[in-house]
């Protein structure tokens, strides 16, 4: 599932800005596709033009049908009524989406047989200061089996000592959800960390929920912003 906003406040119409003669969200939903790891990858969106732009391309698109505060919460509603076990959110803004790191995250879960694992995302490490500083990347910290412990835009953890050797990781936005974990996640109210940071998984840790992460290499770009746009245009080349 890809949910797709038309609106965002940092950038607005960004999913539908040209990358290399298609749209941004177009590149992400053909990437997904192409990584051949699903059985089924929908747009999942309250955009006319966005649901327009898929569905005009041969691809398939699901119009939502309430407001939606996240974009879990859009996808819940999408698969509510789907036959599936694990469900994998990857952010419109991901047009470098790759089947490598894909697999990494599906690989969790199909070695959790007790079902322990409610979710499972990516995290790449950062070692560019500025991007450790920039609050449109999103950090995560980990205990040492991997499992988050805390999300922030701010540098995590604070490096009062620079010579203890910290490792930085900056959160990638692909999410995989067990199906029941994601539906579990629309009835809970959220509590004021995910709402003074407005980073959606902080609430599955505020309820308990234990969210493995897995490490990749592959940066690619996540486009928040005109010049992440730019970036991603000479990458694409």
């Amino acid at each position: 599932m890809i949910p797709a906003r038309y609106s965002a406040s940092r950038f607005p119409g960004k999913l539908m800005q040209n990358l290399a003669g298609k749209s941004v969200i177009l590149r992400t939903y053909e990437a997904t596709v192409a990584t051949n790891l699903f059985s089924e990858v929908y747009v999942v969106t309250d955009s006319e033009i966005i649901f327009n732009e898929i569905v005009n391309h041969g691809g398939k698109a699901l119009m939502s049908q309430n407001e939606h505060e996240s974009g879990s919460d859009r996808i819940a509603e999408a698969v509510a009524n789907i036959d599936c076990d694990i469900v994998v959110n990857v952010q419109g803004d991901e047009p470098f989406t790759e089947a490598k790191s894909l697999e990494r995250v599906l690989e969790v879960f199909r070695g959790d047989e007790k079902k322990e694992i409610d979710l499972a995302s990516l995290m790449v490490e950062i070692k560019d200061w500025d991007e450790i500083k920039n609050p449109n990347s999103v950090k995560v910290i980990v205990d040492q089996d991997n499992f988050a412990l805390y999300f922030s835009r701010s540098p995590i953890p604070y490096p009062r000592d620079k010579d203890v050797g910290a490792r930085y990781f900056k959160h990638k936005g692909v999410y995989a959800f067990r199906k029941q974990a994601l539906l579990d996640f629309t009835v809970l109210p959220m509590q004021f960390l995910e709402a003074s940071e407005k980073i959606e998984c902080i609430r599955y840790l505020e309820y308990g929920k234990r969210i493995k992460m897995v490490e990749t290499e592959i940066q690619g770009v996540e486009i928040d912003t005109p010049e992440d746009l730019e970036k991603a245009k000479r990458l694409w080349k």
